[in-house]
């Protein structure tokens, strides 16, 4: 029955429309060149564009892990405002360039979407990842919480690829 509901969910979700283009700079993205295995591991979303997946999501984290298969799991945990929890797994699987960090990931069936990381930390304490039509668009960290000023460098950052910040839903700022 849970997989019914997520299948009718994510099928109502896909006739919702495309979200809207919050990328104003006609540059192409750049892709970060990543190693899979530092990126695997649990990260914190810090901040993301809207969309219809995450809509009631207040606080949301991504596990990524090796597949037997060479694909990568992905499994992305929501916790609503009320306290309750959604969760949802797939896969993800490396594309284009040998090193690049360009991904694409499928949680339904034969779908898949571009997972770019556009730009991360040498040492792999954070990440921005897009897509290249600018629909889509999240900062991860492997801390819970960020300062004020990391905030403000990740909107410099955001800036500088062509984004429009004052679209993004923050994770509430600590410290």
């Amino acid at each position: 029955m849970r997989i019914l509901i997520l299948i009718a969910a994510m099928t109502l979700g896909a006739c919702a429309g495309e979200p809207p283009v919050n990328r104003s700079s006609s540059t192409p993205l750049s892709v970060a060149s990543i190693e899979t295995e530092p990126y695997l591991g649990h990260w914190f979303e810090q901040a993301r564009l809207p969309n219809s997946f995450e809509r009631d999501c207040v606080a949301a984290t991504a596990d990524y892990a090796l597949r037997d298969d060479g694909l990568i799991s992905v499994r992305n945990v929501c916790t609503k405002e009320d306290g309750g929890q959604s969760d949802v797994s797939g896969r993800a699987r490396l594309v284009g360039v040998p090193g690049e960090g360009k991904l694409e990931v499928s949680f339904f069936g034969p779908f898949w979407g571009d997972y770019w990381v556009l730009e991360r930390a040498p040492d792999y304490s954070w990440s921005i990842v897009g897509e290249p039509e600018g629909r889509y668009l999240w900062i991860l960290t492997r801390s819970e919480t960020i300062s004020a000023e990391q905030r403000a460098d990740f909107a410099r950052r955001l800036q500088s690829l062509g984004y429009q910040t004052d679209a993004l839903y923050w994770r509430p700022v600590s410290g």
